[in-house]
């Protein structure tokens, strides 16, 4: 699978496209007041794509387990310092409504854990590579 992200930003215009393996999709995001670069910053991005890939995994994870599930929500913080330090402190929770038992909610939750793809790549770090 082939994921890219793209960014055009000039004065008070914000272009984002997202795409996994040809299907592109724009998300909204608009300016900063000042009509340069984004009002949402990376970290929160960041937090976002944990959140995203989470609550996408708990729907994949649940079908594959005959569980019905209602409505899912995940809360992601994390701890950003001074300019060009590495965020630091992820934590998640998520809350899960289902008509499934306790139990099995916690089994789910827990192996969501274990197989959520964008937890894992940080998890284990990645090597980020400028191209000019």
């Amino acid at each position: 699978m082939k994921i890219s992200a793209t960014i055009k930003n000039e004065l008070n215009s914000n272009v984002v496209l997202v795409s996994t393996n040809g299907q592109s999709k724009s998300i909204s995001i608009a300016p900063k007041e000042n009509g340069f670069g984004s009002s949402v910053n990376g970290g929160e991005l960041l937090a976002l794509s944990l959140a995203v890939c989470y609550c996408n995994d708990i729907y994949r994870e649940a079908a594959k387990r005959n569980l019905k599930i209602i409505k899912v929500e995940v809360e992601v913080t994390s701890d950003f310092g001074s300019e060009g330090e590495p965020g630091r402190n992820f934590r998640y929770k998520p809350a899960i409504e289902s008509s499934a038992t306790p139990q099995q909610i916690q089994e789910l939750i827990r192996h969501t854990d274990t197989v959520a793809e964008i937890h894992n790549t940080l998890r284990q770090g990645v090597n980020i590579l400028l191209t000019e």
